[in-house]
Order: C-alpha cells, then structure tokens, then sequence
C-alpha cells in the first residue's frame, strides 16, 4: 500500500535576513494525524521555518504545499483558509474580553446588527464538546491561568478551521500538571479528529513524550528526521549541537551550615502599575546552598529580585545582604556588598547591546590594576586577551570580542552576562534564567560552574522557568504564587507534578 500523500510538504525553503540565513534549503514532508516536533538550538531557524508556514515570511527561495496545493501568497489570513494555525508562545488574546468573545474574534455571530452573546457562548460550548477543551466562555481572560488561556487560542484556531496546528513552545509558561493536560488534549485531537500537530520546543523530554517524529535543525539546516521512538533525548542532543552532549553529574559536596548571606523578612514590593506584587515574603539563604524559586511567571519573581538588588523600592519589610539593611541603596552599593547578579532580562539591563563583546565583559573591572594605569588610562591590549579568554571559556559565538553584543543570538548574549558575572569573585549570587536560550551542553557548563561557585561557600537564590533545571540544582525549593511562598521543600522528596499544586496556589505550609 502506498503511503498518503505529506498533508504539508516544503521544498528547498531558504529564508535571508540582512546578514542572516536563518533557513538553508530545508525540505520537509508532515503527515496528517501526526505530531510532529521541531527541535533546535536557540537560533538554528525552527519559529522562522514555521513562520513561514504560517504565512508571517515569504521565502526567499522554495515552495510550500499544503494539501497537495501550492501557497503563492503568504500571510496568517491565508494560511488560515487553507487550514494552518499557529499558537505563539506569547498569546494575542484581548485580556477584557471574555472567551467566548475573544474565541469568536473577528467571526462575530450577529443577531441583525448585534453582537449575539448567546450563541457566542453556544459556539466555544460545542467546540468544547467536539475536541474536549473545556473553558467557561463567559469568564474573563484576565481572570484565568496561563493553561487556560492557551486552551483559548487552540480552541480560537479550531473555530477557524485549522486541521495543521503548530504550537510554539506550547509549554515554557504551563506546570507539569498543564502540561499533562495538554498532552493529554493532543493527543485525542490526533487520534479522534486525524489533525497535525507540529510542535516547536527545546524540551526534549517532551520531544519523548508526545511526539510521532522529529527533525532537528542546526544553523539554519535539517540535520535529521528521525521517528521518535528509535532515539532518545541524548541522540537528538548531539544532533542538535553537532557533537556528543554528555549531561555530566554534578558534583556537589557536603556543606556545613553556613551563615545566612541573603534574609529576606517580611518583603513587601509593588510592581510597576502600583499593585503588590511581593506579599509579607519571607526567606533565607545561607553560604554554601543553592535555593530554588519555583513558580509560574509572573508571580513576583522578578519584583522580588529587583527588590534585593536595589532595582526596585522595597514597600515594607527588609533585605539584608551580608547582614546589611539594604533600604536606600543603589544597585552600585548592594553590589560592593559583595553580590553578582544574571538578570532575567538580558537584552534591557544585561548587556550594552551597542558596545562590544571585550566592554561587556570587563565591565565592573576598568579600574584593576591590569585593565588600567591608576584608573584613568585603560590598557585595551590586556582587557582585549581577557575577554578573548572568556569568549573561549564559554564558548560565545560570533564574530570575535570586537564584535557588538547586539549582533549575538540571545543565548550567546546569555553567554556574555553569565560569564562576566561569575567572574566576580562574590560571596553572594543572585541568578534569574540561567540557561534561557543556550544549547544544552552551554546549559550543562553554566550548571557546572553554579556548582562550583555553590561548593565554594557561594549563597545562591535562583529563579528559573525550568524545573529540571531547578531540581537539578537547588539544594532547597520554595513554591511562590502572587507574591507569597506557598512551600518549601527539598527536591528529592517531592514530585514534579506534585509541586505544581503550590506553584498554582495550593498549601500554605513549610515542607523542610
């Protein structure tokens, strides 16, 4: 019997930016009722090839089929009529709206000249039944989880006819337990309806879970397709970075007691409109140990962190640092402290995207004695090898240290401000999305370094989107949900999907 014909088949796609190829003569057949995941680096050209698509580019060079029909004009609008949706990582929902009416969008049921609310409600009620995504129509978007909103943009795609679905990162903001459910709602959509799922993520784990086949791409090339079940993760690790990824074990040694280097007690922080975003927050860290945040974003992470650098005014409570009330200070005078600090936000308070690679990384430094004479000449050759000396050590990428870090990819950018934070020599860290971006075997040399600085007495509080990399790490955990911790515990003595649960709100109650 001869195989169907591919639902979605692309051919020679090449995809030039200015200075960039970001896809290289990809050619790629989907079949109908697969899901079919996309993996890669940061960079190496997946959301650009979807994109294409999905109608946001037009090729530079090749054709795209679906359905056996040639595309020749590319845009969302028409690649919706020919029944391709796309759910980006970052939803474009209208928070005021309620569901039904952001489900309906632009599709509006009328009653004459009026917006007929009730069958509005009818039709997310029959979408619900028919593909089993159950959501209220009439609550407000800005009133539901993450998860939720989600399940409103795949339903909004499906009122559109989309039978080809492609998810971006579909679970960088979800719990576990949101994930499962996804999963779960995938997977009956593939099997009961015959429809495409395309997912494009770096989680490989999930690349195990859920998906029929995956191809991998690297600089902008596919380097592989492969069905799913004759690899594993580390196979398409090494296929991604074009070497052999060997995820090392940390080597953490035991540590006494330390003394507390970070107390947090009692913070309260608002966030930029004026609301709390930090509640009555309690926490300490000590030399020696690693502690986790765990919480979906958006739940006063960052506020938190801003607080204890002296980003943001602290409302009420206290944070010492050292032992030191850092009420009033400037971020200048918390770091004297001794505290180094990776941000979340690389791009706006990480790096200087205009200077260059060799500046980046000797900020903070100018005026040792080996980069300047006396603090006023500076001594470009010396900052030049040190820098050249980092580049290597974490394998940046780009043109060279005269490059401007504005020119990097993101996770090359990350590599930048990591390596120049670490390369204080401070007592206290404070780390937000480490690995944000960064191949996995930069992932597993950032996570090695993290150690070392942890088995060397550092106190370390680390915020990040990525559980693995959580569990892998802390030596403690705290759930934190709209402000206030809502568990503490030790990572080998509670579940992933278990955690979840505080993450979203439930328990109140200390744990370790």
């Amino acid at each position: 019997m001869t195989e169907a014909a591919p639902i979605v088949s692309l051919r020679h796609i090449s995809m030039q930016f200015p200075g960039v190829l970001a896809n290289d003569d990809v050619s790629l057949d989907i079949r109908q009722g697969e899901v079919f995941a996309l993996v890669g680096e940061n960079g190496a050209g997946k959301s650009t090839l979807m994109n294409v698509l999905y109608g946001l580019n037009t090729p530079t060079a090749g054709q795209v089929f679906v359905k056996g029909q040639e595309i020749t004009s590319f845009s969302p609008g028409n690649a919706i009529a020919h029944g391709v949706g796309m759910v980006h990582q970052h939803f474009k929902l209208v928070p005021s709206f309620t569901v039904a009416q952001n489900i309906v969008l632009n599709d509006e049921p009328r009653r004459g000249i009026f917006y007929d609310f009730k069958r509005a409600n009818a039709i997310v009620r029959e979408l619900e039944a028919e593909y089993g995504l159950e959501v209220n129509p009439t609550d407000r978007v800005q009133d539901i989880s993450v998860g939720l909103q989600q399940r409103v943009e795949i339903l909004k795609t499906l009122h559109r006819g989309a039978d080809v679905l492609i998810l971006d990162e579909p679970t960088a903001v979800l719990t576990p337990q949101e994930t499962d459910e996804l999963f779960a709602v995938i997977r009956r959509i593939v099997k009961e309806k015959r429809m495409t799922i395309i997912i494009i993520t770096h989680k490989l784990y999930e690349v195990m879970a859920i998906s029929d086949r995956v191809g991998v791409m690297r600089a902008g090339r596919l380097v592989g397709i492969c069905n799913t079940c004759d690899v594993n993760e580390r196979i398409l690790a090494s296929m991604m970075v074009g070497k052999e990824v060997l995820l090392d074990a940390l080597e953490r040694t035991e540590q006494p007691d330390g003394t507390v280097a970070i107390e947090v007690d009692h913070l309260q922080v608002v966030d930029n409109r004026g609301l709390p975003a930090v509640r009555d927050l309690s926490l300490k860290v000590r030399h020696g140990e690693i502690l986790g945040i765990a919480g979906i974003e958006g739940n006063g992470q960052s506020e938190l962190i801003e607080a204890i650098t002296a980003m943001r005014p602290i409302r009420g409570g206290r944070v010492l640092i050292a032992g030191k009330d850092i009420r009033g200070m400037t971020p200048g005078q918390v770091r004297a402290l001794g505290l180094a600090h990776v941000p979340e936000d690389r791009l706006s308070t990480g790096v200087s995207a205009p200077a260059d690679i060799t500046d980046n990384l000797v900020v903070g430094k100018e005026k040792r004695r080996d980069f300047s004479l006396f603090g006023l000449h500076l001594k470009k050759k010396a900052m030049r090898d040190y820098a050249q000396r980092m580049f290597e050590a974490y394998d940046i990428r780009g043109a060279g240290v005269d490059t401007a870090v504005g020119s990097l990819s993101g996770g090359n950018m990350q590599k930048v401000v990591v390596a120049r934070e670490f390369s204080f020599d401070t007592p206290v860290l404070i780390i937000s999305q480490p690995s944000r971006g960064v191949d996995i075997g930069a992932m597993d040399f950032i996570h090695q370094q993290i150690i070392k600085k942890r088995n060397a007495g550092c106190a370390i509080l680390l915020v990040s989107a990525d559980l693995d990399e959580l569990y892998r790490l802390s030596d403690r955990m705290v759930t934190i949900y709209e402000g206030r911790i809502t568990g503490e515990f030790l990572p080998g003595e509670i579940e992933k999907t278990e955690i979840s649960y505080y993450m979203t709100g439930g328990g109140k109650e200390h744990h370790a």
